[in-house]
């Protein structure tokens, strides 16, 4: 089957354009990219793990400006209060009366920057907002802007001053990214870059332009929604969400809102491959990214030397693929 010609006309041309745009600024990072724009048409939030100056921080600011959205940043420091970050209610003496302070939440792309150096107690505050979109604040329910998008950046748990995200909050992230570091050439180029005169600060000056407008990705959503997904498929995702939990090197399996969002990843991927029909080789790109941060390894795998993406490998290679 082919693509509806209007919606290949509309979304292929965007994503190739978000794709140009973003390599004017970041180098070698194309999967991280491609990622990136998945979750942005998934409606989903993005969780970036790297170790610091791995230009995560970055990534985050361009995915604001080739939207052409609100941007804020949130630095998460061990001091950080939950009130720091979805707003409080404050008493004006010269009006007597107690006025709503929004906090940065209140945006439509968000940078939660090194969320792992604030306790569980401020994380948490984001919560809400990832799952509900709105947030209460004393008692009332304030909805935030569509889009809205969290880009976290954690460095490695094993790093000194951070405390790990709780279950909970890893489930509500889409995507968790691995940003690793360059390969030579590519920080060659990096390099000849800010020597002459590439500026982090002032993407602008780069040439980055916004491509999306907020009000498109309605469209896009139901471009993508239009997506066919055959039985099998979804037999398929059931399968390796049901052989995370059946996996002997695993302590805890995923989630069926993991199932829920490998399915709805792949039918984006599948729209940006050009497909009104999401293969098995969709679910199979996009199941690390998407379970990574929803399992548990047992003690004895990570004795083994395992990660979850080798985990991940065995599992599929026992799952039966859909013909």
């Amino acid at each position: 089957m082919n693509p509806n010609p209007d919606s290949q006309a509309l979304l292929l041309p965007l994503a190739q354009r978000l794709r140009e745009q973003a390599a004017r600024v970041l180098v070698g990072q194309e999967d991280v990219i491609e990622l990136l724009i998945v979750a942005l048409f998934t409606r989903g939030h993005v969780l970036l793990e790297g170790v610091p100056g791995t230009a995560k921080t970055l990534m985050a600011k361009m995915v604001a400006q080739l939207v052409r959205a609100d941007y804020r940043r949130i630095q998460f420091t061990p001091d950080l209060m939950p009130s720091d970050v979805v707003g409080t209610v404050v008493f004006d003496i010269q009006s007597g009366r107690f006025n709503l302070k929004r906090g940065p939440v209140f945006t439509q792309i968000l940078l939660a920057d090194e969320i792992n150096r604030a306790p569980a107690k401020t994380q948490a505050a984001l919560l809400e907002a990832m799952e509900e979109r709105h947030v209460t604040i004393e008692g009332d329910t304030l909805p935030l802007d569509d889009p809205f998008m969290v880009i976290a950046t954690q460095n490695p748990v094993e790093m000194d001053g951070t405390y790990p995200l709780p279950e909970a909050q890893l489930d509500r992230f889409l995507f968790k990214i691995k940003v690793n570091y360059l390969a030579q050439p590519q920080e060659v180029e990096v390099l000849r870059r800010y020597h002459t005169g590439f500026d982090a600060h002032d993407l602008g000056a780069a040439g980055l332009t916004p491509v999306v407008e907020p009000a498109q990705l309605v469209r896009i959503r139901q471009i993508i929604q239009a997506v066919q997904v055959e039985e099998g498929i979804l037999n398929y995702i059931a399968a390796i969400a049901d052989a995370t939990r059946r996996s002997p090197d695993l302590s805890l399996g995923a989630s069926t809102r993991a199932g829920v969002a490998l399915l709805m990843a792949s039918k984006t991927f599948a729209a940006l491959k050009g497909r009104d029909y999401v293969s098995p080789d969709d679910v199979k790109t996009l199941v690390p990214p998407v379970m990574r941060h929803r399992i548990v390894l047992r003690p004895e795998a990570e004795v083994e030397g395992l990660d979850p993406d080798a985990v991940f490998r065995r599992l599929l290679a026992k799952v039966e693929v859909p013909r």
